[in-house]
């Protein structure tokens, strides 16, 4: 029977295994043995790094829910809107994303404009 040695991977987890090459010869009547030996796993990719500053977010701030271009801000500061007014506008992969008001109230610091990359979680303005 024909074996070849494979890697693995497994969850993140790198493994070596021996593999028996059964489709030529039909089945094998061999007992089936265990024959996989695992390896110290591979480490872990560092993580992402932290996404910059933004500002305060609190019950005012209106957050991207995406990261994605900015193609659109509807609104101006010293605005009024309702809640779910749209606010931005937000492509990610080809579709765009209307963001809306969370609350009532008046539009204040905007901190994006039209062609800015967003990251999810970002500050894009105030509502008070």
């Amino acid at each position: 029977m024909k074996q070849r040695k494979l890697r693995v991977i497994v969850e993140g987890t790198q493994y070596e295994v021996l593999v028996e090459d059964i489709t030529e010869g039909g089945v094998s009547h061999e007992p089936v043995r265990p024959v996989a030996q695992a390896q110290a796993p591979v480490a872990a990719p560092p993580p992402p790094p932290s996404r910059p500053a933004a500002g305060p977010v609190g019950q005012e701030g209106r957050v991207a829910p995406l990261a994605g271009i900015v193609t659109t801000v509807y609104v101006k500061e010293g605005s009024t809107v309702k809640a779910g007014d749209k606010v931005v506008e937000i492509e990610a992969m080809k579709q765009k994303n209307d963001v809306v008001a969370h609350r009532a109230g008046t539009v204040r610091d905007i901190k994006v404009k039209s062609g800015d990359a967003v990251e999810s979680g970002q500050l894009l303005m105030n509502i008070s």
